[in-house]
């Protein structure tokens, strides 16, 4: 089915809003989405009714709000076909998320001589973490490259997978909005006696994900992306993985047991939440996915795919060889990141002109600088698309750009 969209702006109260005497056409949900009034209410309700702290008390309060977070989680591990949501560790962000694999996962696995397999398309989420350990053990890193229309080249996969411990990748680039085939990597990973692992910041909010037809070890995702609040990201992980693992961070909640000559860590997935968790983030994620459910991720996925082809059509029609449109050029080969450079025009004035006309553009290095790198660029501008937008935010776009190109050059 297809979303009407027009309907479902009217979810957004944000969305009602005007800037600079414009109306808002939001087009950096790459970064952060904006949040439906059932998410903003459902978090309000917990405030309003159920606050308290989880698993420490038996009172009313505290028994209800256990349970709410506990279904949040239940929620996540349904979104993704996790077998139980015993391997859904609630962690703030996908950037925690991997963070926690590095630390862990990798501090007890990984020494020198040992290989991880990334890819140039990486945010910097999933690469500083490992370059970190790189400088710490002395692994090695290795990158599949990336061809000139931003897919991923596999042609030398076999000699890069050969050796390595794991292989992590993005679902979809922030920037290129490249989708990969992540089945196809997970298959060459434990063919290799790898691990996989894939960054589903860009993918869980636009499309079906499911670990099982995946068949990763690791994924993360986060709620701010996907119509839910900030502070609250999952890493679902195979539990006989997370068993094995040693804790992240130590603190009340994680621990089973503690003494003045050691301690004892909890089951999972408690073992991975020190500390009080974000309750209320996790009852907005439960809501937003809620949400999203309802529309249909498979009709999501469609509209941004429609989407996309119109802003590429649109764009590259309007403004030919002044603009340079950066990503796979098959819509159905890419999620809903339109990346440009338009004139030698610096992407920060881009975003800035825009804005005046209300048009709420990204610029800059997308947290992906070895990407940039790649591309030949210093910064890119970003229109990434959601649920609320549609073809009147395309034309937005283009006729912000005819804005831009009269400023800064005038006939």
């Amino acid at each position: 089915m297809a979303l009407n969209v027009d309907a479902v702006k009217k979810d957004f109260p944000i969305l009602e809003r005007e800037v600079n005497g414009h109306r808002l056409v939001f087009l950096d949900s790459a970064a952060s989405s904006q949040k439906p009034q059932v998410v903003i209410e459902a978090m309000a309700r917990y405030y309003e009714t159920t606050h308290a702290n989880v698993h420490r008390g038996v009172y009313t309060l505290a028994e209800e709000a256990t349970a709410r977070f506990e279904a949040a989680r239940d929620r996540a591990a349904r979104l993704i076909n996790a077998p139980s949501s015993r391997g859904v560790i609630f962690t703030k962000n996908v950037t925690e998320s991997i963070n926690l694999v590095a630390y862990s996962w990798g501090r007890a696995n990984l020494s020198a001589g040992d290989a991880i397999l990334l890819t140039e398309l990486e945010h910097h989420a999933n690469l500083v973490p490992w370059l970190m350990l790189k400088e710490e053990r002395g692994i090695e890193l290795r990158y599949i490259p990336i061809t000139d229309d931003g897919l991923l080249d596999l042609t030398d996969l076999d000699r890069l997978v050969h050796g390595v411990r794991l292989v992590a990748v993005a679902g979809v680039s922030n920037v290129l909005g490249t989708i990969t085939p992540v089945r196809q990597l997970a298959d060459a990973a434990h063919a290799a006696g790898a691990l996989f692992l894939v960054d589903a910041a860009q993918m869980v909010p636009h499309m079906t994900t499911d670990v099982a037809a995946i068949d990763c070890d690791f994924l993360g995702f986060t709620g701010h992306k996907m119509c839910g609040p900030t502070g609250i990201g999952v890493l679902w992980a195979r539990e006989e993985l997370l068993e094995s693992m040693p804790a992240f961070l130590g603190g009340g909640e994680m621990i089973r047991d503690v003494r003045l000559d050691g301690w004892t860590p909890n089951e999972i997935p408690w073992k991975f939440e020190a500390g009080t968790p974000p309750i209320a983030e996790a009852i907005g994620l439960h809501a937003a996915i809620d949400y999203l459910d309802g529309l249909g991720f498979d009709a999501i996925r469609e509209h941004e795919r429609l989407l996309v082809a119109y802003a590429l059509k649109t764009l590259g029609d309007r403004y030919g060889d002044d603009i340079v449109l950066y990503g796979p050029r098959d819509p159905a080969a890419r999620g809903g990141v339109v990346s440009f450079s338009f004139k030698d025009i610096h992407p920060h004035d881009i975003a800035q002109v825009l804005d005046e006309k209300g048009v709420a553009l990204r610029a800059g290095h997308h947290c992906a600088k070895p990407l940039m790198r790649r591309l030949g660029v210093g910064a890119t501008a970003r229109a990434s698309f959601y649920v609320y937008n549609d073809e009147a935010d395309v034309d937005a776009l283009a006729d912000g750009l005819a804005a831009v190109s009269d400023f800064f050059l005038p006939a």
